[in-house]
């Protein structure tokens, strides 16, 4: 019998962990199965007889499956139904429920067999005893019997339905906005809604009362207009629980307002900074003033309609997507201030030149890193995907003759990422699906033979359950371990490396490490962006001994890529986020199913469609970060990240390479305020999936591009000169 419950003491339990379909990371634990069904988490609890035994780490390929579980997939061929310990489930989020599931046969009796547990991996989490809710909504856990390969029956499956609720609400606070309340003006209250343990309730329904109407009412989104001085309380109320505040109306003071433009040219994508400035009769500033912001545009053609252009206002910082002139007006009470400019196209478009193409067909390419070597040469390592653990070492010193000069096969399914320090002196390696399951990860010796690939060491301690990023410094290495962690390795010697400090932020998966200046940014999925102090100093960390600097959490959920950036022209520091969402379920274009190719067909393979964006986030404070801007391009999603001079190069999937301008302050959607610079999809007619781009990661080097198509191999190309604007006839 395989159930989610506590084994006896005479039964040998081993954990397993696959994913349920394909992805794009080999090793990735869930991945978004083919389109239109929800993401799965897979796993397999075997039970055997014998002594007891501790859960094998690391995911296994499915051809190892097999041979674990022969005796076992064998039984399922007898099993007629499936018997759950609870129909259903009804969960608060972060609350956990035991479920446990037995194979049974015709007349009855329990059969030893496999049994898979499954459920929507943004819904629900399936744990070794049980189901932990994650999310609110419906959800569906299926439990599926294991049959052995070739079986000709459908294997019998169990349709457990989970619910997931809100925990009750505790306490109900009332935000006050941080101006002041003056006759005549209107204000938006916001509220928290707060569980018993801590957690906040995400934009909590709240009915809202005022004490006073005739002092001032409040509107069912926590719109606050003041109609007299005086004192009034302004309440809301979640789930039955209330929370209040008092508040002083104020008669209103102001008796001119004017607006501040800085100088131009404006330009579609510029923030501009529009300054109020407001007077009493004695001509003193009013601070502190509730301001309602608009904005009208003309295109300044007949042939357009208005309205139709689409601008960003908030707090006074403008941003135009589209050229033509903005007329911006504020209104306190009732005053009102207008200013009126002329917004210019960007005129940022680049012609795109192919220098040339270091084709890898035979296998799906992953990571690269590029850089130059001791001897003056440049050099690229990349790695490969699902292809026996191959990567390739090229000198690309000329991009149009791109060669391969030494190749590498270690112990893996996947190379899934391939870093180089700074200095040059190492490589490494990441392993995933190793065949012992130990993984770890491979360091290169790259500067005591230029062209050549030589190991110097190969570590696994505490690196089990997959490597599937790293991120090296000179002196210190940051590996990801299985998903759960990253080690900080001592790299002064690069024959004996040795683990120093490591971090583990509680219940958070893992995908991607980044350090500046001391501090580690991580993605972390439903975690969003967890930031340690590693050796900044400024929160006391050092590596031996990391400390919790912040967290900022993403819409979604799918925090997959991370990379830091000062920018120099504003003194801001931004981290850009990206998500990964493989398939595109629930979206007008969900793309074709995919699946894996068969040459043995004359069907070709079906590359995989994918979502999701780029969220910009101002971390100048760590202790406020604020998202500000993002970029996205509908249909396709993104993948690896690089900032540099006020210039993105984004990997963006299906979407090719995307070259965009990120210049001065941002906000808004910078895909939709012609920032692009230029586009490159790397089609190739001899790709493992044929003319299907797939671009994984992107590097500037020299003034060139480089970039990792996960279906073709390396590509170089050359940003051209501007053009002179032509608009499209």
């Amino acid at each position: 019998m395989i159930r989610i419950a506590q084994p006896a003491p005479s039964e040998r339990r081993v954990v397993l962990t696959a994913p349920a379909s394909r992805g794009l990371h080999g090793a990735d634990a869930a991945k978004t199965a083919s389109a239109g069904k929800a993401s799965l988490l897979l796993v397999v609890f075997l039970v055997f007889g014998g002594p007891a035994s501790d859960a094998l780490p690391g995911p296994l390929g499915a051809e190892r499956l097999a041979a674990q579980v022969t005796d076992p997939l064998e039984a399922g061929l007898a099993v007629e139904r499936l018997e759950a310990s609870a129909e259903s489930l009804v969960l608060a989020v972060g609350e956990r429920a035991r479920l446990s599931v037995r194979a049974l046969d015709a007349a009855g009796a329990e059969i030893d067999a496999v049994i898979r547990i499954t459920g929507p991996r943004q819904g629900v989490r399936i744990l070794e005893d049980g189901v932990e809710g994650i999310a609110v909504g419906e959800w569906t856990v299926v439990a599926t019997v294991g049959l052995p390969a070739g079986a000709e029956q459908d294997p019998p499956s169990l349709r457990i339905p989970v619910v997931v609720e809100w925990p009750a609400v505790t306490e109900v606070r009332v935000r006050p906005p941080e101006t002041r309340l003056y006759q005549g003006t209107t204000a938006r209250f916001g509220v928290a809604a707060t569980h018993a343990d801590g957690t906040e309730r995400p934009r909590p329904p709240a009915m809202w009362e005022s004490s006073d109407p005739e002092v001032a009412e409040v509107d069912a989104y926590g719109h606050v207009t003041a109609h007299a001085p005086g004192s009034v309380r302004i309440g809301a109320r979640v789930d039955g629980v209330e929370g209040w505040v008092e508040h002083e109306v104020e008669p209103f003071p102001v008796d001119r307002m004017e607006l501040g433009l800085p100088e131009g040219p404006h330009r579609t994508g510029d923030v501009i900074r529009i300054e109020l400035r407001a007077h009493d009769a004695g001509g003193d500033e009013v601070r502190d003033l509730p301001v309602s912001w608009g904005y009208s545009w003309d295109p300044g053609r007949e042939d357009i309609l208005m309205p139709g252009a689409e601008a960003q206002i908030r707090e006074g910082r403008f941003t135009a997507e589209v050229p033509g002139d903005y007329t911006v007006f504020a209104t306190a009470g009732v005053r009102t201030a207008r200013v009126t400019f002329t917004v210019e196209p960007r005129e940022v478009v680049h012609g795109v030149q192919l220098l040339g193409q270091g084709r890898v067909s035979e296998y799906h390419t992953s990571d690269f890193w590029i850089w130059e070597g001791v001897d003056g040469r440049d050099w690229a390592l990349s790695g490969t995907w699902g292809a026996d653990g191959w990567s390739y070492l090229w000198d690309v010193t000329d991009p149009g003759a791109m060669v391969k000069t030494d190749s590498l096969r270690i112990d893996a399914r996947t190379v899934n990422d391939v870093k180089v320090s700074p200095d040059g002196r190492y490589g490494v390696l990441t392993r995933e699906g190793a065949s012992d399951r130990v993984n770890g990860l491979v360091v290169l010796d790259l500067a005591s033979e230029p062209g050549r690939i030589r190991v110097a060491t190969e570590l696994d301690e505490g690196l089990t359950g997959g490597v599937h990023n790293t991120y090296p410094t000179d002196d210190y290495l940051y590996a990801l371990s299985g998903g759960q962690k990253y080690l900080i390795i001592d790299m002064s010697d690069i024959e004996n490396p040795r683990t120093v400090g490591e971090v583990q932020h509680e219940d958070c998966r893992i995908h991607d490490v980044w350090v500046h200046d001391g501090l580690a940014y991580s993605a972390q999925w439903g975690c969003g962006l967890l930031v340690y102090d590693v050796g900044n100093g400024g929160w006391g960390g050092t590596p031996e001994a990391p400390a919790f600097v912040s967290q900022f959490l993403t819409p979604g959920g799918r925090t997959h890529a991370v990379f830091p950036y000062y920018q120099e022209s504003t003194g801001i520091f931004y981290v850009y986020l990206g998500d990964e969402i493989i398939g595109r379920s629930g979206m007008a274009w969900a793309g074709q199913p995919s699946g894996p190719y068969n040459p043995a067909t004359p069907e070709e393979p079906v590359p995989e469609q994918t979502a999701g964006y780029i969220h910009i986030v101002d971390f100048s404070d760590p202790a406020t970060p604020k998202k500000v801007a993002r970029y996205h391009v509908p249909e396709y999603g993104t993948h690896n990240i690089w900032v540099e001079d006020d210039v993105l190069y984004q990997a963006y999937y299906e979407g090719g390479l995307r070259v965009v301008d990120v210049s001065g302050e941002l906000q808004g959607n910078l895909a939709d305020q012609g920032r692009e610079m230029a586009v490159f999809k790397p089609h190739d007619p001899f790709g493992k999936i044929r003319n299907a781009a797939q671009v994984w990661s992107a590097m500037p080097f020299k003034g060139r591009i480089f970039m990792s198509d996960h279906n073709s191999g390396l590509w170089a190309v050359e940003i051209e000169p501007p053009e002179a604007f032509r608009p499209v006839s």
